[in-house]
């Protein structure tokens, strides 16, 4: 009997190694630091903007709307935090891009203000904090392609087999919202001048 159930207890064992449990766990953790590499690059840029207003208004005290558009969004970002349990929340995920949308076009903008000013964009501080915000923007790119790359691993662990079984039995966890492309993100920018 007791080599009957040794055999059992190895069979088990055996059976529960593959069952995805600990794969599982270490694709949602990936997620959330993936997360992490996205909101740390999304403060980067929250903290460059007050310097960049700042330069950008000594050249240009009469473009009042345009920097307050600027100063505004990024309090507008400031109010939409995210948890890591937001993370499987569409409705939130969607207000956090949307807020990020918001800034993103308001930078825009004054990058079209500063195009008035050649003074301004031969500020070596102007140049060098232009500069720092393009590598900011290139680096949200880069976390926001990793945190979707994170996601799909962590999603596709969780529906196959025999993973799926020890998620809807043990874990419970929903899927993890990927960002998606903004509203409107299909038409080409229209550049007037």
């Amino acid at each position: 009997m007791s080599r009957f159930a040794f055999i059992i207890l190895t069979c088990l064992t055996l059976s529960l190694s593959g069952c995805g449990y600990n794969e599982i766990q270490k694709n949602e953790e990936a997620v959330f630091k993936a997360w992490g590499d996205v909101e740390a690059t999304y403060q980067r840029r929250a903290d460059l903007i007050p310097n960049l207003v700042e330069t950008v208004k000594a050249y240009a005290e009469h473009e009042q709307e345009t920097l307050i558009e600027v100063t505004s969004a990024r309090s507008q970002v400031g109010k939409v935090q995210l948890t890591a349990a937001d993370l499987a929340d569409p409705a939130k995920m969607q207000q956090f891009q949307e807020a990020q949308g918001q800034l993103s076009g308001a930078l825009s903008r004054l990058m079209v203000v500063v195009e008035r000013y050649p003074d301004l964009k031969a500020n070596e501080n102007f140049r060098d904090l232009q500069h720092q915000l393009e590598g900011t923007e290139n680096r949200i790119n880069v976390a926001r392609q990793r945190f979707n790359e994170a996601v799909q691993v962590f999603n596709t662990s969780i529906r196959i087999f025999p993973n799926n079984l020890t998620n809807n039995f043990l874990l419970k966890l929903e899927r993890k919202e990927p960002f998606k492309a903004d509203e409107g993100a299909e038409n080409a920018p229209k550049v007037k001048f």
